[in-house]
């Protein structure tokens, strides 16, 4: 049995916050006591069994995704690998950028099978899987950057909306990244599936050789990282309007593609406090001005 994994509820006695490693996940649902209770059972059941097989399968998950490639066998590799294979053909992608997603599903997904809830959320460390109920709704916020959290807007999503994932990246979050976007958030239907476009499009947003751009091959960083020797972005220096504008616009023609695909619904990209936003979803069919609204989910 697992150790290692610590749950408890935090001081609001709402949310349930669980740890194990390096999956650090805030949960909270809502609906009669019972079915909460029931809920966060599920979630603590299922949660301690995830490490262990995404370890037992950590060779695979490491490797380039490839079409022609034998699946995993665990619940979560599964979900990884199909959030990445859209890319496998036209980009490096490896499971493991949609690790932090598909881990919020699979327990959401084992919330909702057992309780009947109104509303719940994972939030696994910014990538988030919800879930509505017939006329319920959540409000999401944006960040401008990951490691200094500044609201740049919100959207608000309802049960009529496809949307059931979000997702960040970019250089400055806590995985690597080989572009320069501050932060990618995206809109999709799975945190999964919004996990791997954020990667992908957060690559893309780039100035290829740029001196005031520092990268360093991941390696040297992580020994283990999945990018192996890649060159992932460690400082980006002050960038020229024209510049951002270059670098912004090489990431929307990806969000666009992707929009295009089916793949995300929604995307806002930042760079040095310039943002540009692909597609539109929720009630205000747009992403709105900050806004401190009580109950606010940040992305």
């Amino acid at each position: 049995m697992n150790q290692r994994a610590q749950i408890r509820l935090l001081p609001d006695g709402k949310r349930l916050h669980l740890h194990d490693g390096p999956i650090d996940l805030i949960v909270e649902a809502f609906g009669a006591s019972h079915e909460v209770e029931s809920a966060y059972q599920s979630a603590c059941a299922r949660f301690v069994t995830v490490l262990d097989e995404l370890c037992g399968e950590l060779s695979y998950l490491r490797r380039a995704c490839s079409p022609e490639a034998e699946w995993p066998r665990g619940a979560v590799a599964r979900r990884m690998t199909a959030a990445v294979m859209p890319y496998a053909t036209q980009h490096f992608i490896t499971p493991m950028a949609a690790v932090a997603g598909a881990v919020a599903d699979e327990i959401l997904d084992a919330m909702v099978a057992s309780a009947d809830l109104s509303r719940a959320y994972v939030n696994d460390g910014g990538d988030i899987a919800i879930h509505l109920g017939p006329g319920e709704r959540f409000v999401v916020g944006m960040v401008e950057r990951p490691d200094r959290p500044s609201l740049l807007g919100t959207t608000t999503i309802c049960f009529a909306d496809p949307v059931r994932g979000i997702a960040t990246s970019g250089w400055r979050g806590r995985s690597f990244s080989l572009g320069i976007a501050d932060a990618v958030t995206v809109l999709a239907d799975r945190a999964s599936a919004a996990d791997a476009a954020a990667t992908i499009i957060a690559n893309a947003v780039d100035l290829p050789g740029h001196p005031a751009i520092v990268r360093v091959p991941a390696r040297e960083l992580a020994p283990g990282s999945d990018l192996e020797d890649r060159l992932v972005t460690q400082a980006v220096g002050e960038l020229n309007a024209q510049e951002v504008d270059r670098a912004l616009a090489a990431g929307m023609r990806t969000a666009e593609l992707l929009l295009r695909m089916g793949l995300i619904r929604s995307a806002a990209l930042s760079l040095q406090q310039e943002t540009r936003v692909v597609g539109a979803v929720g009630e205000s069919r747009t992403i709105v001005t900050p806004s401190f609204e009580r109950g606010l989910v940040h992305a």
